[in-house]
């Protein structure tokens, strides 16, 4: 399976790499960005642990993590894989939708997958909406799924796919 770097207008993903934990911790220090996540990475040592985690995840070809570069100051401003999250100067900007763009692309044209999940909490109503704006379909709710927490599943099929992705591409555009 093919991984290796993905670049958008706005955004630029590598595969992760231990090199990028200190960019990740600096960027990663607005106590909102932990608040709905299943994790909490306090310090420059549990960075550490995620990248190597995520690393892990990659070898095992479970995950396919990678570092977002904002091309606009050529600086890390956060992570994605199927599981995101960015630094707060990059909120509500287009790096989520075109970040997803491109995994997707790669998922479903290059991989050929008949399926993506998205998860989040249940009280992270800020990434519901943003996974639903991308045209994802909410299929339930899993309890205490992770970390005694609730999470809510949507779903991306093949089938779906060419809507899902002039979606994307209209709101990339705006």
């Amino acid at each position: 399976m093919s991984f290796g770097d993905l670049e958008g207008e706005r955004v630029k993903l590598q595969p992760i790499e231990i090199k990028h934990a200190d960019p990740l911790f600096h960027c990663s220090r607005n106590e909102k960005l932990w608040e709905k996540l299943p994790i909490q990475v306090n310090t420059l040592d549990e960075m550490r642990e995620f990248v190597q985690a995520a690393i892990t995840g990659r070898e095992s070809g479970e995950q396919f993590p990678y570092v977002v570069i904002d091309k606009t100051t050529s600086r890390i401003i956060g992570t994605t894989r199927y599981l995101t999250w960015y630094a707060e100067e990059v909120w509500r900007t287009r790096v989520n939708t075109e970040a997803k763009y491109l995994l997707l692309t790669q998922a479903f044209e290059l991989w050929k997958a008949v399926r993506v999940e998205l998860i989040t909490t249940t009280d992270h109503l800020t990434s519901q909406k943003a996974i639903e704006r991308i045209g994802a379909t909410k299929e339930g709710v899993l309890r205490k799924k992770y970390n005694n927490r609730d999470y809510v599943i949507y779903s991306i099929i093949d089938d779906e796919w060419d809507a899902v992705k002039t979606r994307l591409e209209t709101l990339l555009k705006q």
